[in-house]
């Protein structure tokens, strides 16, 4: 009996130290996967480390600007290659050394600057100084920043430097590109002006053409009349008999010329009175105005580039008028002509391809304002630009048939008169453009 228990006893014994390996080997197992794990995971990170590492390295072995990091004292810790050419030297061989002590001496009071500055961790730019380089002064334009440790800690600067010599030829650049913009935005003005110009012309010409073509006809009958007169007084003093210059009178006519000759010189004087007045309209509106402001009438000058512009190149264009018989405003009359002549324009370009072609053109005095619009019967403004119309060189027409100019310089020339341009679609379609002035008052 006792040896069946001690045989039961040692197998539970056995047993149990099985048991006991088998956890030991699990467990054994599970470290070593853990640490395998581990080991994957650490020499990931060290991966990504190194290409961290790597790639900041390119990216400060390309930099051309001077990168140089230093501790609160000024010690140098890490520099980039340009920073090893401007100084001449390794950077195993500057590490640990005294920026300080590679500075012209007429840039080390910029430099204890650069250093005070970072201590009470402020930041500086566009500081000058002076490298002693091999081939020697080096100049940079620096600017600085502070470094901090993981708690927080102001513990250096860095400076990162541009060579002077680059920043005065990016300089030149800059300004060359500067002045070639300059000189074709002056072109594009003077195209502009041009245009305006030649709008001008064809409208005057247009205008002049009534008047002087009556001028000419009369003159010519004149001449006839002239030729008529001369034969019967010829025939008259030659002593003819009366029957003969009776005949003639009637031939000629010369009762009928007496009767006509006061209405054709009247012809002739009233067509040189509306060219006359014409030119008087040309030199008041298109003139460069440089004095000061005047006081003139809107009305006259609404109705003058109507018929400049849009009877010019548009002559089946519908006009409607609501103005009163004079429109008081004051300002340089040439300059707002200007604006009124490109309103008309834009406004003749947008009916062009409309089946209905009508302009109307509205002004009244509202509380401070002298309030003028035009309202067209064409597409309108898209939504997406109508913010952008007075934007200089802006224009949705094809090229060459437009400077995108002309919107604009209108909105400037209202501005410098202390009034307001607006653009906006009317309710029942096409585009209004409202013009507002300081109202002539008293």
């Amino acid at each position: 009996m006792k040896a069946s228990q001690d045989l039961i006893g040692n197998a539970t014994m056995t047993a149990d130290v099985e048991s006991a390996w088998i956890d030991v080997i699990r467990k054994m197992d599970e470290t070593y996967a853990d640490l395998v794990s581990q080991q994957v995971e650490l020499e990931r990170k060290n991966a990504e480390l190194e290409e961290a590492q790597a790639f900041i390295a390119s990216v400060m072995a390309s930099m051309t600007d001077v990168l140089i990091a230093c501790d609160r004292e000024g010690r140098i810790e890490q520099v980039n290659r340009a920073a090893e050419r401007a100084l001449g030297r390794t950077e195993k061989t500057l590490t640990g050394r005294n920026l300080r002590d590679f500075i012209e001496d007429s840039s080390r009071p910029a430099f204890d600057e650069l250093r005070a500055a970072a201590l009470r961790r402020e930041c500086l730019s566009d500081s000058e100084l002076s490298f002693q380089g091999d081939a020697g002064p080096f100049p940079v334009s620096v600017n600085s920043a502070i470094r901090y440790d993981p708690r927080g800690h102001a513990i250096g600067m860095v400076l990162v430097g541009r060579p002077i010599g680059e920043l005065r030829r990016a300089y030149r650049d800059l300004a060359a590109a500067h002045e070639g913009l300059m000189q074709t935005q002056q072109q594009l003005v003077q195209s502009e002006k041009m245009a305006s110009l030649g709008r001008l012309v064809a409208g005057v010409a247009h205008e002049l053409n009534n008047p002087i073509s009556f001028v000419y006809g009369n003159a010519h009958a004149l001449r006839r009349y002239g030729e008529r007169l001369t034969t019967y007084l010829d025939a008259m003093h030659a002593g003819r008999p009366a029957a003969e210059v009776g005949g003639l009178r009637a031939e000629l006519r010369i009762d009928r010329v007496r009767a006509d000759l006061g209405d054709t010189l009247n012809g002739i004087l009233e067509g040189a009175e509306r060219v006359r007045d014409i030119v008087t309209e040309l030199r008041r509106f298109s003139s460069e105005q440089k004095q000061a402001l005047e006081l003139f009438d809107m009305t006259a000058l609404l109705r003058s580039a109507v018929t400049w512009v849009a009877k010019a190149q548009m002559p089946g264009l519908d006009v409607t008028f609501d103005l009163p018989e004079r429109l008081e405003a004051r300002g340089h009359p040439g300059h707002l002509h200007q604006v009124a002549m490109n309103l008309v324009q834009n406004a003749v370009d947008a009916v062009a391809d409309s089946p209905r072609k009508r302009l109307d053109v509205a002004g009244a005095v509202q509380g401070q304002w002298t309030v003028v619009t035009l309202r067209d019967t064409g597409p309108g403004i898209a939504p997406e630009i109508l913010s952008r119309v007075f934007d200089p060189f802006f224009t949705t027409k094809p090229v060459g048939k437009g400077t995108g100019l002309g919107l604009s310089i209108s909105y400037q020339i209202v501005k410098d008169h202390g009034g307001v341009l607006e653009a906006a679609n009317h309710p029942d379609g096409g585009a209004v453009f409202t013009l507002r002035l300081p109202a002539a008052l008293g």
